[in-house]
C-alpha cells in the first residue's frame, strides 16, 4: 500500500518545532515500519527555493518550497496547486493530510484520512496581537470547510471528538497521538525539587500563571527550580514573564532552556520531579504524553483533552489554570511526597504503553487506511468508528 502523508515534518527529525511535527516524526517512522507500507511525506517548507527529495528512516520525504507569504494564501491557493501534482505523480492507495494540510486536497477521489491536532483559529484567538479576533473566525470559516468534506476523521482525543461530531459527515476515529519510543526508554534520576514544563512561553500555554504558582511553591520549597523548555513566538508576552519572576523573586530559580531537540527533553525528564503544563487550551498535548511515558508525576489543566489523558490522583493532578494557589498546593503536595511521586509516575507510564507506543498507533492507523480506502464514502453525520468507548474523562 502506497500512503501520502501530507503533514508538517521538520527538516531535521531529531529536532521538530511543535507538536505536530513531532507527531509526523514519531508516526511516519513507525509506519515505515510496518511491513507492506510504502510511506511518502510531503510536506510544504519555507527553506525550501526548488522540490526536493530525501530517504529518512523506511521513508521519502518530499519537499516543497512554500514561500514566504501568508499561511492560509498559500493553502488556498498555490499550496493546493503544488499538492494536487505531487499526488498525481505519485498515485498513492490512500492519502493522510494533517492539520492545515487536510485543506489543500479538497474534492480528490483518492481515498483519505484526515488527523485533527487541534483548533487553530482557537489558536489564534488566544495568540492576541492584531485583530486576533478577526483572523481567529476567518481560519474558523475555512478550518469548517476542510473538516466537513473529509470521510475519515482521527480525533487525537474525545475532546477534540465531540467538538467535530455536530460539524463534519465523515467516520470519527479515535486514534491518540504517538510519542518517540525513546521516551519509555528513559533511566529516571530525579532532581529533587524540580518542575519542568515544555511548552511555546506563551498566553495559550498559561506560562505566566504557571511561574506566579511557582512562586508561591518556593514559598514551602526554597530550593525549588522551575525549568521552562520552549520557544518564544511572543516577545513583549516572555518578557512580562520575566519582569513577573522578577518582582516575585524568583528570577534566579526560572531557568530558560530555549527549544530543545526530542533528546534534550528526555533529559529534561530524567531529572523532573514534576512536569507542570496549566495551559487554557489544547487537544492531546505530546509534553503530558511524554512525561507520563517517562514515569513523570503531571500536574496539568482540568479542560479540553487532559482530563482524558490524567487521571485524577493516580497519574497526576487535573487543576483550575486560573487558580495559581491550586496549582502551586499540587506541585507541594507531589514535593512533598517521593512515594506519592514514584506510584503516580508508574500509574501514568503503564497508561502510555496502552495509549500512546507508536507501534500501536500505526497498526490502528493502518487499520483506517485500509476501512478508507473499503468504504471511501462518508457515514451518518459524526458517526464514531474505532475506540470510542474506551475513553473515559478522569476527572473525579
Amino acid at each position: 500500500m502506497k500512503v501520502a502523508v501530507l503533514t508538517s515534518f521538520p527538516s531535521n527529525p531529531f529536532a521538530p518545532c511543535g507538536g505536530v511535527e513531532a507527531v509526523s516524526v514519531n508516526l511516519v517512522g513507525a509506519l515505515s515500519r510496518r511491513p507492506g507500507l510504502d510511506v511518502h511525506v510531503l510536506t510544504a517548507d519555507r527553506r525550501c527555493e526548488a522540490p526536493s527529495e530525501q530517504a529518512w528512516d523506511g521513508a521519502t520525504i518530499h519537499r516543497l518550497p512554500m514561500g514566504s507569504g501568508k499561511l492560509l494564501n498559500y493553502i488556498l491557493g498555490s499550496g493546493r496547486v503544488q499538492m494536487a501534482r505531487c499526488l498525481e505523480r505519485l498515485a498513492p492507495d490512500v492519502v493522510h493530510t494533517h492539520d492545515f494540510y487536510g485543506m489543500m486536497v479538497p474534492g480528490i477521489t483518492t481515498p483519505r484520512v484526515f488527523t485533527v491536532h487541534g483548533f487553530i483559529h482557537e489558536d489564534t484567538r488566544y495568540s492576541g496581537g492584531a485583530l486576533a479576533w478577526l483572523r481567529a473566525r476567518v481560519w474558523r470559516h475555512y478550518e469548517l470547510a476542510g473538516w466537513r468534506g473529509q470521510p475519515h476523521i482521527i480525533s487525537i482525543s474525545p475532546y477534540v471528538r465531540e467538538r467535530l461530531r455536530p460539524l463534519v459527515s465523515g467516520i470519527l476515529h479515535d486514534i491518540e497521538n504517538p510519542i518517540a519510543p525513546e521516551a519509555f526508554e528513559i533511566r529516571r534520576d530525579e532532581r529533587a525539587g524540580t518542575i519542568f514544563s515544555a511548552a511555546a512561553i506563551s498566553p495559550r500555554k498559561n506560562t505566566l500563571g504557571l511561574v506566579r504558582a511557582f512562586a508561591r511553591v518556593r514559598q514551602k520549597f526554597p530550593g525549588a527550580m522551575l525549568r521552562l523548555a520552549g520557544p518564544e513566538p511572543d516577545g513583549r508576552y516572555a518578557q512580562e514573564v520575566r519582569r513577573v519572576s522578577r518582582e516575585l523573586g524568583v528570577e534566579a530559580a526560572v531557568q530558560w532552556l530555549g527549544s530543545l531537540t526530542a533528546a534534550g527533553v528526555r533529559e529534561e525528564l530524567a531529572h523532573a520531579s514534576i512536569f507542570a503544563l496549566p495551559s487554557f487550551e489544547e487537544g492531546a498535548p505530546m509534553g503530558v504524553a511524554e512525561a507520563l511515558a517517562a514515569g513523570v508525576p503531571v500536574v496539568t489543566s482540568n479542560r479540553c483533552g487532559m482530563p482524558f489523558m490524567v487521571e485524577q490522583g493516580r497519574s497526576g493532578f487535573l487543576i483550575e489554570p486560573e487558580d495559581e494557589e491550586e496549582i502551586a498546593g499540587r506541585c507541594q503536595e507531589l514535593l512533598a511526597d517521593r512515594g506519592l511521586r514514584q506510584r503516580m509516575g508508574m500509574a501514568g507510564r503503564q497508561f502510555a504503553l496502552e495509549r500512546f507506543h507508536p507501534d500501536r498507533v500505526a497498526e490502528r492507523t493502518e487499520e483506517v487506511y485500509r476501512l478508507a480506502m473499503e468504504e471511501p464514502a462518508a457515514a451518518p453525520l459524526g458517526a464514531v468508528s474505532t475506540g470510542s468507548d474506551s475513553w473515559k474523562d478522569t476527572r473525579a
